[in-house]
């Protein structure tokens, strides 16, 4: 072989070495880590006073609204020359009621703006909003319970109770039923709801985000948590 194909072979080959092992590199000491799944609060709220009602039975019932403490977000596993990053965006933009009577949570309407969904990535940002979740067209997402959910106790102040609930998803203009397993407690004078949903992009007619280098899993999970106060 000529010696300036060997060269060129050469270097070839050291950009094919180089490239995973910068990505090895950049995923795992440059790249900040992936916020931690969205989960119920620790820490007490400054609603001591509804508290107390709320401490009887059947203080829970009423209507309850979504605060901007309210979270809804997406985390999908991407893949860079064989090196695995956990891809999250978020919103706060959710809005909408629960409520409660009779032992049971009776409804359920929340609505995510999906046009505010962030991540770390402004590219990412415009892929989500663009191509895969066309926000131009399908704004907002949305959930509706259908089935009510029998609250079996008033839950102590900061002590998570199992919940599942069914309802209807809309993703992308695609309205599915789903159900979820949730974590729910009262903190101070607020009700907070934890869970996840898994979505199969093929499901909801979301495109596979795999985009240039990045590869992504045809799956994710929908996180949510809802921090609701009693509506005035």
């Amino acid at each position: 072989m000529p010696k300036q194909l060997k060269l060129v072979a050469a270097g070839v080959i050291a950009v094919m070495l180089a490239i995973p092992t910068g990505a090895f590199l950049y995923i795992h000491f440059v790249e900040p880590k992936a916020p931690a799944r969205l989960s119920l609060s620790t820490d007490t709220t400054d609603g001591s006073a509804t508290s107390a009602t709320a401490a009887a039975a059947g203080g829970l019932s009423g209507t309850w609204k979504a605060t901007p403490a309210s979270q809804v977000g997406y985390r999908v596993n991407e893949v860079l020359f064989g090196q695995v990053n956990v891809a999250v965006g978020r919103t706060s933009d959710v809005s909408g009621t629960l409520t409660i009577g009779a032992g049971a949570v009776t409804a359920a309407d929340l609505t995510v703006d999906m046009t505010t969904m962030t991540s770390d990535k402004p590219k990412r940002d415009e892929q989500f909003r663009g191509r895969i979740m066309n926000t131009a067209a399908y704004p907002t997402a949305a959930f509706r319970l259908t089935k009510p959910v029998p609250l079996a106790s008033v839950p102590g102040d900061q002590s998570p109770v199992p919940e599942r609930a069914t309802g209807q998803l809309t993703l992308r203009g695609v309205t599915r039923t789903v159900s979820v397993d949730l974590k729910a407690q009262r903190n101070g004078g607020r009700i907070e709801v934890n869970g996840a949903i898994p979505i199969a992009f093929a499901d909801w007619g979301i495109p596979n985000p795999t985009f240039g280098p990045v590869s992504t899993e045809d799956h994710g999970l929908l996180e949510l948590l809802i921090v609701a106060e009693r509506a005035r």
